[in-house]
C-alpha cells in the first residue's frame, strides 16, 4: 500500500497563515477552536541574535496512528489503499461521551473537536477528495511561498530528502508520521 505523506519546507514558510485560512474556507469551517491546520511560531534568542521558525501542522497520518487505537468507537480508520487516516463521524462518540480519548492520545493535538456539547471529532484528511479528483490538497495551492507538498511517501523522500527534524516536531518512531520536513536550521 502506498503510504501519502506531507512534506513541509520550513526554511520557506513566512507564518502568514494563509493555509490555515484555505483550510477552514475550503472545508467550511466555522471560525472557533476547529483548526485542521495550525501555524505554530517558534522564537528563540536575544537581541542581535534571533531565530523565528514557523511550523504548519496538521494530521501525519501516521503509520500507526495513536487516535484510532485510542478510539472506543473504532471510528477512525487507515484507509488500505493510501494510508490516510479518516474519521467517520457518523460513529464518533463526541466530546461529552469519550471525553476526547484520541486526543489525549495524539502527540500532536490534531483531533479537533469543537465547543459545542457532543461535538464530533474532525482533522484533516488530506483533502481527500481533492486528491481523488487529480487536484492537490488546498494548503499546497494556497502556499504563496511553495513551503508544502503531498504525494505518497517514499516519493517525497526521494524527491525532498528523509528528514523527520523541524523547529518544534518531536517524532515519534511509535507512531511514524508520514511527514518529511526541510528544517530551518539555527546558525
Amino acid at each position: 500500500m502506498p503510504q501519502m505523506g506531507f512534506y513541509f519546507d520550513q526554511t520557506r514558510c513566512i507564518g502568514c497563515y494563509t493555509c490555515a485560512v484555505a483550510c477552514k474556507d475550503w472545508h467550511d469551517i466555522d471560525s472557533g477552536p476547529v483548526k485542521w491546520l495550525r501555524v505554530q511560531t517558534i522564537e528563540d534568542g536575544k537581541f542581535p541574535d534571533l531565530f523565528v521558525a514557523f511550523l504548519a501542522s496538521h494530521c501525519y497520518h501516521c503509520e500507526n496512528p495513536p487516535c484510532s487505537l485510542a478510539c472506543p468507537a473504532d471510528a477512525i480508520h487507515k484507509r488500505e489503499t493510501d494510508g490516510i487516516v479518516v474519521v467517520d463521524r457518523e460513529k464518533c462518540l463526541g466530546n461529552s461521551k469519550c471525553r476526547t480519548l484520541c486526543l489525549n492520545a495524539c502527540p500532536w493535538d490534531v483531533p479537533q473537536f469543537g465547543n459545542d456539547e457532543g461535538a464530533k471529532m474532525e482533522k484533516c484528511d488530506l483533502c481527500l477528495e481533492r486528491l481523488e479528483q487529480g487536484r492537490q490538497a488546498i494548503c499546497v495551492e494556497a502556499c504563496p511561498m511553495y513551503a508544502f507538498d503531498i504525494g505518497p511517501l517514499d516519493e517525497l523522500k526521494v524527491k525532498y530528502g528523509d528528514s523527520f527534524e523541524a523547529e518544534g516536531f518531536i517524532y515519534s518512531e511509535r507512531f511514524k508520521p508520514a511527514v518529511v520536513f526541510k528544517n530551518k536550521r539555527r546558525d
